[in-house]
C-alpha cells in the first residue's frame, strides 16, 4: 500500500484525479484504467491523458502563483484577444466562484 501511495503522490493532482476516476468505474485492472481515462476527457483515452496533463499544468500554476493571480491573468489574456469587458464580466458572473473573488476579478477587468 505504501508503494502505491508513494507513486500516486509523485504524480500529484493528476494522480489523484485518475485514482478517483478509477474508483468511480467499479472495474479493476487495465479495464478500470481504460474506462477512467476514457471518461476523463473528450476523445477517449487520449483525451483523458491530455486532460490529466492540463490538470497538472493548472495545479502547478495555482500552487506557484495562487488561484487569484492565474484567474486574473487568464481574464486579461482573453481581453487582449478581443473579448469585451461586458462579455468577460458576464462570464465571471456565471462562474461557480466566491462572491469576493468575482468582485476582485470584475474590478480587475474594469481596470483593463
Amino acid at each position: 500500500m505504501d508503494k502505491i501511495v508513494h507513486k500516486v503522490a509523485a504524480l500529484g493532482v493528476p494522480g489523484l484525479i485518475l485514482t478517483v476516476a478509477i474508483a468511480a468505474t467499479g472495474l479493476t485492472g487495465a479495464a478500470a484504467i481504460t474506462a477512467a481515462l476514457a471518461a476523463l476527457g473528450p476523445g477517449g483515452m487520449i483525451g483523458g491523458i491530455v486532460t490529466l496533463g492540463v490538470a497538472g499544468v493548472i495545479a502547478h500554476g495555482i500552487s506557484e502563483y495562487g488561484f487569484d493571480a492565474i484567474f486574473k491573468a487568464v481574464m486579461k489574456e482573453l481581453y487582449k484577444k478581443g473579448e469585451s469587458k461586458s462579455s468577460l464580466i458576464a462570464k465571471v458572473q456565471r462562474y461557480p466562484i466566491s462572491k469576493s473573488l468575482k468582485l476582485k476579478v470584475i474590478d480587475e477587468i474594469n481596470n483593463f
